[in-house]
């Protein structure tokens, strides 16, 4: 399935859609009426960044640190060659299940790595 929901990645356009023409046929057919504003529903919320998940994320990541894989991806990573990033995507991909979570994995892994490189 995709993950993008029914309407694969082509989902609800924010555009204005043209008034109905009072017509039975036509690009625009249909009865008028006057279009009501809808409150935002949860879902177009989703990708949104909340501070207070962020900051409960960080701390647990600060006392629990690394999962085993994700250690293992940061060596790769810091060896530095294209293999051994290439490396640790596979290895995120086999960990994860898909290649855009392990694109993902890799770059907060990267972040990581640079992290670690300017505190010393």
């Amino acid at each position: 399935r995709n993950s993008q929901g029914a309407h694969g990645a082509m989902g609800k356009s924010t555009a204005p859609k043209p008034e109905r023409t009072g017509m039975a046929a036509g690009l625009n057919k249909g009865f008028i009426v006057t279009r009501r504003e809808l409150p935002p529903r949860p879902a177009q919320r989703r990708s949104k960044k909340c501070v207070k998940v962020n900051f409960v994320r960080e701390v647990v990541r600060e006392v629990v640190g690394f999962a085993p894989y994700e250690r293992r991806m940061i060596e790769l990573m810091k060896i530095g060659s294209a293999s051994t990033y290439k490396r640790a995507l596979k290895l995120a991909k086999r960990r994860l299940g898909t290649h855009k979570r392990g694109k993902k994995k890799r770059e907060q892994m990267q972040e990581a790595v640079s992290a670690m490189r300017r505190k010393g």
